[in-house]
């Protein structure tokens, strides 16, 4: 028994290496056939394609081993190995008869390959796999209508199986829009679960359709199935989807509250849906989101958290859009205190006491109240280092507002010192470096700068090199140094919140010197007063100024961005910020902007969508956007 034992063990070891050996073989070949295949050299990967067939019977091997034939226009021989392998098989499989179909119509031979095609539909065995694998050769031949067929043929024979997704991508194929909405909502008309899925398969659908032809047909359809089908929520969840992917946040939101009053279940997605609109800037429609949620009562789930982000919305809201508006900016400091009070100053609060004390203190001038609201913070009983850093640092700032340059340094201190091994210490280091540069020591700022420039924060690693670069490259041009303090100068005041007098510093600067290398910094500067201040054509003035006649400096790329942002946003010039966010694809592709702007350059190619003498002049640009090749 002993001896039969390790016989028996000895055996079974040999045939593992010797089956380690052969997979290893098979899987050198295939690649090696593969990379033959790709780079079109078909003579090179005929032989190993056949002998891989050989040893594994894939069918995907035989496919690429017949392509290769026909490429090199050896018919007779493909057709041969066609016929060996269906006498081979006992029934043959029918995705022969496909490959055997497309054989004969790249020879024009098209009656003959179309009864091929119909033999091989004939020969399915009566089960959804064999289905789904004859429609999928079809599909990798591009004989998408025969794929349709056999998806057809498979809802006849097979009753418990309507096929509606798969016939849905058989029709995108088609650019049968109508048929292809049909299925999709035949399927969440079933399957109300399956509405991830149509999305999905929508959106990809929606970026290839050029005229827009595809939406208008998606807009009526939805509309009349909720009409004729009201019991059938999917549809309305869809069309939701819809208006979100065309940031219609109105309707969205609409829809949304209809629904919520006949399912009361869509609350979280009511949420979701202001912040989104928040996101996008769109205030008016977060807080209606906000407003809604609350109205439904305490007993809400959601009712703090809408509570809160109305607060919120407000503040940001008010920032952007009415920053001199004092009577707003008292009423929203109401909001606050009432927010607080009912919602408490805890953990969870900390960025409501953050804003509410940036806007005593900044908008109102109430440094006072704003630093005794940041103490009530700091009082909260474990606050984690991050967390009371942040309000810290908010006390400091208003210390800089206050032109107490002293305590601010100090606390900025105590905030790094804390704070040594996370991205906070070195955003506060940068306001550190800042407030050396506003108070004129540039040596000082720049040596801080420089060890800030490898941060592992990119946006403060960046902030750090720029301002690094703009003391260096301005403190050495002039002994006296007095254009860079007077542009120091009106950077602290612009900090400050003080507008207008940091305007009046940067006019002097231009008209004392007109050939300096700041302007393009002063144009930047005058176009964030300019933004602040809801004057949008003239910020884009400016900042089309240092695209068009400073693109080789530094602010080029932020300037860009800005001007792309301003176009989104807020002079609904969308196609036009398209364009723009394309232009840091391509002329800035190491800024630090490049994230965002291909985000939003997808989601606007979308709606606005590249004409089709665009997309076949520039379609590897095409490719290398959806490929994140630009980094």
């Amino acid at each position: 028994m002993k001896y039969f034992l390790f016989i028996t063990i000895i055996i079974l070891s040999f045939n593992s290496v010797s089956a380690q050996r052969k997979l290893s073989e098979i899987q050198t070949k295939s690649s090696l056939a593969i990379r033959y295949y790709n780079a079109k050299d078909y003579e090179k990967a005929i032989p190993l394609l056949q002998d891989v067939y050989k040893r594994t019977k894939s069918s995907t091997y035989f496919k690429y081993y017949l392509n290769c034939l026909v490429q090199l226009k050896r018919y007779e021989e493909a057709e041969s190995e066609i016929q060996k392998e269906i006498k081979k098989q006992n029934p043959p499989k029918p995705e022969l008869f496909i490959h055997w179909g497309y054989m004969l119509k790249t020879q024009k031979r098209t009656d003959e390959a179309d009864k091929k095609y119909k033999e091989a539909i004939d020969k399915i065995p009566n089960n959804k796999g064999q289905y789904l694998v004859v429609a999928s050769n079809f599909l990798s031949w591009g004989e998408y209508d025969y794929a349709r067929q056999t998806y057809m043929k498979g809802r006849e024979n097979l009753e418990a199986e309507q096929f509606n997704y798969e016939l849905a991508r058989a029709y995108l194929y088609l650019r049968n829009y109508e048929k292809m909405m049909e299925e999709y909502l035949n399927l969440l008309r079933e399957e109300a679960k399956q509405l991830s899925r149509v999305q999905s398969s929508l959106s990809s659908a929606m970026r290839l359709d050029i005229d827009n032809e595809l939406r208008d047909k998606f807009r009526k359809q939805v509309l009349k199935r909720i009409q004729t089908e009201p019991h059938v929520i999917g549809y309305n969840r869809l069309l939701i989807w819809f208006f979100l992917q065309e940031k219609k946040f109105s309707s969205a939101l609409r829809q949304s509250v209809a629904l919520d009053r006949r399912t009361g279940e869509e609350a979280p997605q009511i949420v979701q849906l202001g912040i989104m609109a928040l996101k996008n800037k769109k205030y008016d429609d977060a807080n209606k989101a906000f407003d809604y949620l609350m109205e439904k009562g305490e007993t809400n789930p959601y009712y703090r958290q809408a509570f809160s982000m109305k607060i919120h919305t407000s503040y940001l809201q008010f920032i952007a859009e009415f920053p001199d508006d004092k009577e707003r900016g008292k009423k929203l400091a109401d909001e606050f205190k009432q927010g607080l009070e009912f919602l408490g100053i805890s953990p969870t609060t900390l960025n409501l006491v953050q804003e509410n004390a940036h806007l005593l203190g900044f908008y109102l001038n109430q440094t006072e109240a704003a630093i005794d609201l940041l103490n009530s913070g700091l009082k909260i009983p474990r606050l984690k280092t991050a967390e009371s850093g942040r309000l810290k640092t908010e006390k400091a700032d208003i210390y800089v507002y206050a032109n107490d340059p002293w305590e601010a340094t100090l606390i900025y201190s105590q905030v790094i010192y804390y704070n040594k091994s996370n991205i906070l210490g070195d955003e506060v280091k940068l306001k550190k470096a800042k407030l050396g540069y506003y108070l004129g020591n540039f040596s000082w700022a720049k040596a801080q700068l420089d060890v800030l420039k490898a941060s592992t924060s990119k946006l403060t690693a960046n902030d750090a090199m720029e301002l690094s670069l703009l003391i260096g490259n301005n403190l050495n041009l002039d002994t006296t140094a007095i254009p860079l303090t007077m542009f120091a100068k009106a950077d602290l005041l612009f900090f400050q919140n003080k507008n207008k007098e940091a305007i009046v510093i940067l006019d002097s600067l231009i008209d004392i010197y007109p050939y300096h290398t700041l302007i393009d910094n002063v144009l930047f500067r005058k176009a964030k007063i300019e933004i602040n201040q809801q004057n949008y054509t003239k910020a884009a003035k400016y900042l089309d100024q240092i695209v068009t006649n400073f693109s080789y400096e530094l602010l080029a790329d932020n300037a860009l961005f800005m001007l792309a942002e301003l176009y989104n946003y807020n002079l609904n010039e969308q196609e036009k910020a398209k364009g723009l966010y394309k232009d840091m694809l391509t002329q800035h592709p190491g800024s630090v902007f490049i994230d965002e702007s291909r985000g939003k350059y997808r989601e606007l190619r979308e709606i606005y969508p590249d004409k089709e003498s665009e997309i076949n002049k520039e379609g590897l640009f095409m490719r290398a956007i959806d490929n994140n090749e630009f980094n």
